[in-house]
């Protein structure tokens, strides 16, 4: 594979990972496809998509731990996976299922991840102390770590991930096993750390987290369908969004979801937001048209701003329209 050479890589110091044509194939099965991308320092960016998009899997490819079946990456500076071995005291890796030994205490874990980042005495104490004040660890450093409730988990996962000072970390799913008062807490420390100079990469299928990053890379089935910052995403739908409220929402949303100009449909409380061709012309009169056709009553119908959900599934409806129209 290929190292990327220094003339390939743009303003280096305000990147700190830029992929191209990366690619992850197990026998059949292609995780990722052909994805390109930039992440810049000191920021959080975010991995968006199902279970089964390829999140996991870049991540892993990013740090060195499977090896990618073609591509370039370059990270902090570093060709992965040629130099992962000098990567890995930069960076930290807060894995989806959680990783630390559940028969040690916290302490123990703490103790044990220092030991591998080969922090001198002092230092170790110094920064078991620092961790333990910022993620509020104290009043359960004795406990053995498998008792511990989620949300502490969670606290005590990213204490270990960041012990050694890492200027990127990744973020695996870190939030799907706590409630969202913890998960609200978790997101205000991410941003302690970016402000600090760390760059946060983490993946989610929560599309609250995902509006909080400030860029996004949206993945279904491995491919890259969209990426950009929140407000570029939802400003660049490709589609026009409509809310409509009717009496019978579920039969009227049948009917939509037939007519070629409408992309898809979803159902929140009695109205429906309605995804249409982003050229078509006026949409609420084509729309009004079609469920005064279908009997039902005349309802209320209206163009809207879109979401990040309007915009992953007009991204991936848009994929798979012209993949249906290949020969």
């Amino acid at each position: 594979m290929r190292q990327l050479q220094a003339s390939d890589s743009i303003a280096m110091n305000a990147t700190a990972i830029k992929v191209r044509g990366l690619s992850k194939s197990f026998g059949p099965v292609n995780a990722v496809v052909n994805l390109d991308l930039q992440v810049p320092r000191s920021t959080i960016y975010g991995f968006l998509g199902p279970n089964g998009s390829g999140k996991s899997t870049t991540i892993r490819m990013l740090c060195g731990l499977i090896i990618p079946t073609a591509g370039e990456i370059e990270v902090l500076g570093y060709a992965i996976p040629e130099q992962a071995e000098e990567l890995r005291r930069k960076v930290g890796y807060m894995t989806q299922k959680f990783s630390l030994y559940e028969d040690l205490t916290a302490q123990q874990n703490l103790d044990f991840i220092a030991g591998i980042y080969n922090l001198s005495r002092s230092h170790k104490k110094r920064r078991i102390h620092e961790v333990t004040e910022r993620f509020g660890l104290a009043h359960f450093l004795s406990q053995l770590t498998g008792s511990l409730s989620g949300g502490q988990k969670q606290r005590l996962a990213l204490a270990a991930a960041t012990l050694h000072e890492p200027e990127l970390l990744f973020l695996d799913e870190p939030t799907s096993a706590v409630d969202p008062e913890n998960r609200r807490a978790f997101w205000e420390t991410l941003f302690d750390l970016v402000s600090e100079g760390t760059t946060i990469l983490v993946s989610t299928h929560y599309m609250d987290e995902a509006e909080r990053c400030h860029e996004l890379a949206i993945l279904d089935q491995g491919i890259l369908v969209a990426q950009g910052s929140p407000e570029q995403l939802t400003r660049d739908i490709a589609a026009q969004v409509l809310l409509v409220i009717a009496d019978q929402p579920r039969r009227v949303s049948k009917v939509l979801e037939a007519a070629s100009f409408v992309h898809s449909t979803a159902q929140i409380g009695n109205s429906l937001r309605v995804l249409v061709d982003k050229h078509l012309a006026e949409p609420e009169k084509a729309v009004n048209q079609l469920i005064a056709n279908a009997g039902f009553n005349p309802v209320q119908c209206r163009l809207s701003s879109a979401s990040l959900e309007d915009v992953f599934v007009a991204a991936t409806q848009a994929r798979k329209l012209a993949r249906n129209k290949r020969p």
